[in-house]
């Protein structure tokens, strides 16, 4: 048991060293996963509402124009477009769809009318026809505003009204679920294209020929691979999480061992896919394609990059299936909506079944040469 426990041992600090020394390797490791976790955060992770990048002409001279023009800067639901002076730059940017829209001032905006003690008049909206749905919108959020100024001079009767509460419930950030995703491409990495990449080229070396003459037995070098992956997983999830953290403000509410146990889980799961397909090969022509079979899908349907909410009914069933899927929701569950393991039935046991079936199969296909 000793020297078994100590030939582990010394594959998977030789495994490790082997990795640090490998720059390519390093890269797509760790390195790669932060690319995407700044591209996808730098996309999502500022949750600052909806804005409308608009264009102002007021073509009135009225104090009443020029406040309520000033007021508009200062509302962050309206990104003003500082460079439109006239009607025929707001028309180009328009057309290059730079501006989701103009609000025009017209003449006499804003004047009060003989016999009235406030003002009145009718702002434009021009919008595209390709963005109706914003012009829409900025039309309603104007129409809105004007209401409650209108109330501040003519008080109306509202036999009917409408009262919005918040509920206590708290949802995910669009952030927490790209979050999660990077974190499932992540260990899809370490995972798969660990040992698909490494595993073909000691084969070709002859390396794993000459270990094949020694007593080293396929589950004592399986084994160390497991040790040596889990724990380079895990420096790579660490550094993201950091990142997440510190530079996109991710708030995890899940209890952290939990999340741990449940990602060197989802590390060993994954990465038997990667022995599977590292050990059948002989060499990186023979893996190549296959592991891009299985790779591509498993990216697109497990919900790495999107939400599998999104998907049709039947997709998100047959979906839910494939092992990465289940690494995925677990992680969200956990770390942002604050499940604990006990909640993951549907998740493990999934998990564990393709555990089972993975690894049976990793040792029956496994090829010394």
């Amino acid at each position: 048991m000793k020297k078994s426990l100590f030939v582990i041992w010394t594959f998977t600090r030789l495994n490790t060293r082997r990795f640090f020394r490998d720059r390519l390797a390093i890269f797509f490791s760790i390195l790669f996963p932060l690319i995407f976790l700044f591209v996808f955060g730098g996309i999502f992770g500022k949750d600052n509402g909806v804005s409308f990048k608009v264009g102002v002409i007021n073509q009135s001279d009225s104090a009443f124009s020029e406040q309520f023009t000033k007021d508009l800067k200062k509302q962050k639901v309206f990104d003003i477009d500082k460079e439109i002076g006239n009607l025929d730059e707001a028309k180009e940017k328009m057309k290059k769809s730079q501006v989701d829209g103009v609000i025009i001032l017209p003449k006499n905006f804003g004047d009060i009318q003989e016999g009235k003690k406030y003002p009145s008049g009718t702002a434009e909206v021009l919008y595209g026809q390709n963005d109706q749905q914003a012009g829409q919108a900025l039309t309603s959020l104007l129409d809105a505003q004007f209401q409650a100024i209108n109330a501040k001079y003519v008080q109306n009767e509202t036999p009917l009204s409408v009262e919005g509460k918040q509920s206590n419930e708290k949802g995910l950030k669009q952030f927490d679920y790209t979050f999660a995703g990077l974190l499932g491409f992540s260990i899809l990495g370490i995972g798969i294209f660990g040992p698909i990449n490494v595993f073909p080229e000691l084969k070709k070396q002859g390396v794993l020929r000459r270990l094949h003459t020694t007593p080293l037995k396929v589950s004592e070098y399986f084994l160390s691979t497991v040790l040596t992956q889990v724990y380079l997983g895990l420096i790579s999830i660490a550094i993201m999480f950091a990142v997440a953290i510190g530079v996109f403000d991710l708030q995890i509410v899940g209890n952290p061992l939990e999340l741990l146990a449940f990602l060197v889980l989802g590390i060993v799961t994954i990465l038997g896919i990667g022995l599977a397909l590292g050990g059948w090969a002989k060499n990186e022509r023979q893996v190549a394609p296959l592991s891009n079979i299985i790779v591509f899908p498993m990216m697109f349907l497990s919900g790495v990059f999107f939400p599998r909410f999104l998907m049709p009914d039947w997709l998100q069933n047959i979906s839910s299936f494939i092992p990465l899927s289940p690494v995925v929701d677990g992680i969200r569950l956990i770390a942002t909506e604050g499940k604990g393991l006990l909640d993951l039935g549907p998740q493990l046991g999934i998990l564990g079944a393709w555990l089972i079936v993975i690894y049976l199969i990793a040792f029956r296909v496994f090829r010394w040469e």
